[in-house]
C-alpha cells in the first residue's frame, strides 16, 4: 500500500461566515471524510483597506484613517476567530461520535478565490470541499462567483455541496 494511502487524504474545507459552508463541512464530515483522514478548514480573510495619505485631510483624518484600519483589522480577526472555532467544534463533536481525525486550520488574507486555489496546491490537498451560496445566473454573473472560479481554477477535484 502506498504511505500516502495510509494516512488518508486530505480534504481541504473552505469555511466561512455563512450558513451554506458550515452546512458544507457538516455534509463532508458525515459524508465524506473518513477516520484517518486530515480536514484542512480554510478561512480566507479580506485584504485590510488602504488608505492613501491623498484620502486623508491633514494629520486628523490620517489618525482616523490608521484607527480605522486597525479597529477593521481586528474585527476581522476576531471573525476568523469565531468561524474558525466553530467549524472546530464541529469536527471535535464528529469525532466523539466516529472516530477521531487529524483537523488543521489555516487562516490567509487575500481574494478567496485566488488563496483557495493557492492552498490546494500548498497544502497538498486531494479534495476540496465548499458550500455554494446558490446565486442564481445573473446574481453569479454579475458578483462571481467562489465556487465557480474554484472548479475552473483549483488544481483538485472540487465538490460543491448545496444547501
Amino acid at each position: 500500500m502506498d504511505p500516502a494511502e495510509a494516512e488518508g487524504r486530505r480534504v481541504l474545507v473552505a469555511v466561512d461566515e455563512g450558513d451554506e459552508s458550515a452546512h458544507a463541512l457538516r455534509w463532508c464530515l458525515a459524508n465524506f471524510a473518513a477516520p484517518g483522514d486530515t480536514v484542512l478548514l480554510l478561512y480566507v480573510r479580506a485584504p485590510p483597506p488602504t488608505y492613501s495619505v491623498l484620502d486623508a485631510t491633514g494629520p486628523v483624518g490620517f489618525m482616523f484613517a490608521e484607527e480605522a484600519t486597525a479597529a477593521v483589522e481586528g474585527y476581522s480577526k476576531q471573525v476568523a476567530d469565531a468561524v474558525v472555532e466553530k467549524a472546530q467544534k464541529l469536527c471535535a463533536l464528529h469525532g466523539k461520535e466516529n472516530g477521531e481525525m487529524k483537523v488543521e486550520v489555516k487562516v490567509s488574507v487575500g481574494d478567496a478565490r485566488s488563496v483557495i486555489c493557492e492552498m490546494v496546491d500548498k497544502l497538498g490537498a486531494d479534495v476540496l470541499v465548499m458550500g455554494s451560496h446558490g446565486y442564481g445566473l445573473f446574481k453569479r454573473a454579475l458578483l462571481g462567483s467562489v465556487s465557480d472560479y474554484c472548479v475552473r481554477n483549483a488544481n483538485c477535484p472540487v465538490l460543491i455541496v448545496k444547501s
